[in-house]
């Protein structure tokens, strides 16, 4: 079998202005970097902001193990079935990060017989959004530093300061620094931070903003620090709003290039799902309905976090209603979560599966409790038996959801057909009762208390005393009507990635939270999880080359 750069290296791309001709977009609405990659022009909401909205679908997973889920594979072969069905469908999905690309993940372009293509290019700088919101946010770094160097009339108390740098790479040693050593002159002796770009306010802000306008009254209302007496120090006050929106200016258009089989695909803005908010563009995803019939977009890691996020977060922000939601499976995870050792997973254990199964019925369970129609589907793997694909589906169908085999990995949109017609299906004949979880007026506490006990599963939550605190000052600031993003390890439905399957009685614990005002939303750090990720022992970095004619080689 072919590496999926091998497959991705050997596609027959179309020009994309082609591509967006399927989608009514006009070469003039494009802005073009080079053949294969472009950016929609300022003027095309205006010129599709009347069109009925499409249909939304969202792909989400189960709890990602190492034997393999495939969420964005399946995203992708779901777009091009549709295609096939004739159905006027267009995916929109996030744009990779740089850390997991060259750590342990790898890139986000999809898999198999079902990817975005160019590869290479999505993967690595893209069309340089990343390195935008990297720049806007250092930018505001530099600004803050220097206020405090030349006089500090805004009285910032450099020990409270909250805004970190960040840097698009897993790089754990610039977790913890210190900075202004040296002369005088250098700055102030101060300990900083880095967080990776994807888990960056600017990087929610980003993708949470309608327009420029709201781009910069978001930019505006970031908090960066507090004055000796206690009063927050925004972005506005440092005069930074106007330059940070001119670093964002042309990263704030969306991308569009396209799948193996020519698809469309809107790809734009990047938030991890287990440190961040995990959904692409609030622009992206507007844009796309206005665009097609049929939007099939994702949200990262598992449904606790991911779906939880987009629903919670995305759609009570943006106002989107979704009309239904992939759950994406495999056999081998199920095994997995049900004890099997990863190199045992090919044999059938219909034992092991039944235990499994678990965190399937949970992250059922979490969906369903939102409103919106369910389809599951199982992305097939070779070594999958008949007996095993058979219980699955009785599972689920006596669970009241519709039930799909997908085989996109190795056949691309027709190895999704089945699928996408049960999607269309249920598009046809359900009605989609979407309502979020918790009630905005809820306490912070409240809110965090839903979501781990509803979602996760958790007997109990417990906070640090400076949680404690922070939540006080967070609600005395005037911010207790807006959502919670929880920051928590992907593994597990609980706080401990060791904990697989639906583990229960367990304690949720609440290290650290911090308010995003400008994203207008509240984090909630769970457990060790960390902003700035580090690298394996050994990165993928390692196995990543080109050769003498620019060929890149190693990427999956």
């Amino acid at each position: 079998m072919k590496t999926d750069i091998q497959i991705a290296q050997e596609a027959k791309m179309q020009h994309i202005k082609d591509v967006a001709a399927k989608l009514n977009i006009s070469e003039e609405d494009l802005d073009f970097y080079g053949k294969y990659k472009a950016k929609f022009s300022d003027e095309l909401w205006d010129k599709v902001e009347d069109n009925p909205d499409g249909k939304l679908v969202l792909v989400t997973a189960i709890n990602p193990t190492p034997a393999g889920e495939g969420k964005t594979t399946t995203t992708v072969g779901l777009g091009q079935a549709l295609g096939l069905l004739n159905k006027k469908a267009v995916i929109a999905l996030r744009e990779p990060s740089l850390g997991p690309c060259f750590g342990i993940k790898g890139g986000a372009a999809g898999g198999g017989y079902a990817q975005v293509v160019p590869m290479e290019d999505l993967n690595l700088h893209f069309t340089g959004d990343f390195h935008a919101i990297t720049s806007a946010n250092n930018l505001l770094a530099a600004l803050l530093d220097n206020h405090i160097q030349q006089g500090n009339n805004l009285n910032i108390d450099p020990n409270q300061i909250v805004w970190k740098r960040c840097l698009d790479m897993n790089d754990r040693v610039l977790r913890n620094i210190v900075v202004g050593l040296g002369r005088k002159t250098d700055g102030v002796v101060r300990e900083d931070h880095f967080i990776i770009t994807v888990a960056s306010e600017i990087m929610a802000i980003f993708c949470l903003a309608t327009d420029m306008k709201d781009l910069k009254k978001r930019l505006g209302n970031i908090i960066v620090a507090y004055s000796y007496d206690g009063k927050p120090v925004t972005a506005k006050d440092l005069n930074a709003v106007g330059s940070m929106a001119a670093l964002l200016k042309d990263a704030l258009k969306p991308n569009m290039i396209q799948t193996l089989e020519n698809t469309p695909a809107i790809i734009h803005g990047g938030p991890f799902a287990n440190i961040a908010h995990g959904c692409n563009s609030v622009r992206a995803t507007k844009t796309a309905l206005k665009l097609a019939d049929i939007v099939v977009t994702e949200a990262g890691f598992g449904a606790d976090l991911g779906a939880e996020k987009f629903f919670d977060i995305k759609c009570r922000t943006a106002g989107l209603t979704p009309d239904a939601v992939v759950l994406v499976a495999t056999i081998r995870a199920l095994k997995y979560n049900g004890g099997v050792d990863k190199k045992d997973l090919g044999t059938e254990n219909l034992e092991a599966l039944k235990l499994g199964i678990v965190n399937l019925e949970k992250h059922i369970e979490n969906l369903q409790k939102y409103g919106v129609p369910v389809i599951v589907t199982l992305n097939r793997f070779m070594t999958d038996t008949d007996a095993e694909l058979e219980y699955v589906k009785d599972f689920c169908v006596s669970r009241e959801c519709e039930f799909s085999l997908s085989e996109v990995w190795e056949k691309g949109g027709e190895g999704g057909l089945d699928l996408a017609a049960k999607v269309v299906n249920v598009l046809e004949t359900k009605t989609s009762n979407f309502k979020p979880l918790y009630d905005i007026k809820l306490s912070i506490k409240e809110k965090i208390e839903t979501i781990a006990k509803e979602i996760y599963g958790a007997a109990s939550i417990t906070y640090d005393s400076a949680a404690e605190k922070a939540i006080e000052k967070i609600e005395e600031l005037g911010y207790k009507e807006v959502p919670v993003c929880m920051a928590k390890n992907q593994y597990s439905l609980s706080d401990d990635a060791t904990k697989l399957g639906r583990p229960t009685g367990f304690n949720i614990h609440i290290r650290e939270i911090y308010l995003s005002a400008g994203a207008g939303f509240v984090v909630a750090i769970t457990g060790t999880v960390m902003t700035m990720p580090g690298l394996p022992k050994k990165p993928a970095a390692e196995g990543i080359d080109v050769n003498d004619d620019g060929v890149i080689t190693g990427l999956f």
